[in-house]
C-alpha cells in the first residue's frame, strides 16, 4: 500500500483514534479495579498493591498521550511508515492493563515486576520508531527539530533505564520498578537533568 496525501486532516484523524484507544486503555485499567466488599478501612488498605499500580500505570499512560499530541503537532502528512509506528505503539500501550493487573494480584512480585517492567519498556521503543518517522517526514522548521533533538535524547535514555530496571528486578523487584519511577519523573519535568548535561 502506498503512502497517501491526507495532509493535516488525516493526522489529525489518526491522532483521534489513538486518543480514543488510550482512553480505553484507562478505562480498562480503572476497571480492573474491585472494590472490597467487607465494610472497614482495614480491607479498603488491603488493596494497596493494587492502587498503588494503577497510579504508576495511570501515569506512564498519561505521559504517553501527552508526548503523542506534542510529537502530532510536528507530523505534516500520514505515511504507512507513521500508520504502522502508530499502531505499534497503541498495541504496546494495550498491554499495560494485563501487566498492571498482575502486579498489583502478585503483590509487586519478583515475576509480576520483570513483566511489568518488560511491558513498559515496549512503548518506549515503540514510540522512538514513531518519533523517528515523524523527524523524517513531518515539519523541517527549527522549533520542530529542536524539539526532536530534545525529546528523542530523553527517549533513548529512558529506554536505557528500563533495561536497567530490568535487569535489577532481579536483584530486587522494587529496585526495578524505582527505575520505572524515574522515568515517570524524567518526563514530567519541564526541563530535565537530561537536558542541563547537554546544556539545553
Amino acid at each position: 500500500m502506498s503512502d497517501t496525501d491526507e495532509g493535516r486532516g488525516g493526522v489529525n484523524r489518526v491522532e483521534a483514534f489513538s486518543d480514543g484507544v488510550i482512553a480505553i486503555i484507562i478505562t480498562i485499567m480503572v476497571l480492573e479495579m474491585k472494590a472490597p466488599e467487607e465494610p472497614g478501612l482495614s480491607h479498603l488498605w488491603a488493596l494497596w498493591p493494587i492502587l498503588t499500580a494503577y497510579v504508576l500505570s495511570y501515569a506512564y499512560v498519561a505521559i504517553y498521550w501527552v508526548n503523542h499530541h506534542r510529537l502530532f503537532a510536528h507530523a505534516a502528512h500520514i505515511t504507512n511508515d507513521l500508520l504502522w509506528s502508530n499502531i505499534a505503539l497503541l498495541f504496546t500501550l494495550s498491554l499495560v492493563p494485563f501487566a498492571t493487573a498482575y502486579l498489583g494480584e502478585q503483590h509487586f512480585s519478583h515475576d509480576a515486576a520483570l513483566v511489568y517492567m518488560c511491558v513498559m519498556m515496549l512503548p518506549s521503543f515503540a514510540y522512538l520508531w514513531l518519533q523517528t518517522v515523524v523527524r523524517r517526514t513531518g515539519r523541517q522548521d527549527a522549533a520542530a527539530q529542536d524539539y526532536h533533538t530534545r525529546t528523542l535524547r530523553k527517549g533513548a535514555f529512558a529506554a536505557a533505564i528500563y533495561v536497567s530496571g530490568i535487569a535489577l528486578t532481579f536483584v530486587s523487584p522494587w529496585a526495578g520498578l524505582a527505575c520505572a519511577a524515574v522515568v515517570a519523573v524524567l518526563w514530567f519535568l519541564p526541563k530535565s537533568p537530561i537536558d542541563a548535561l547537554f546544556g539545553d
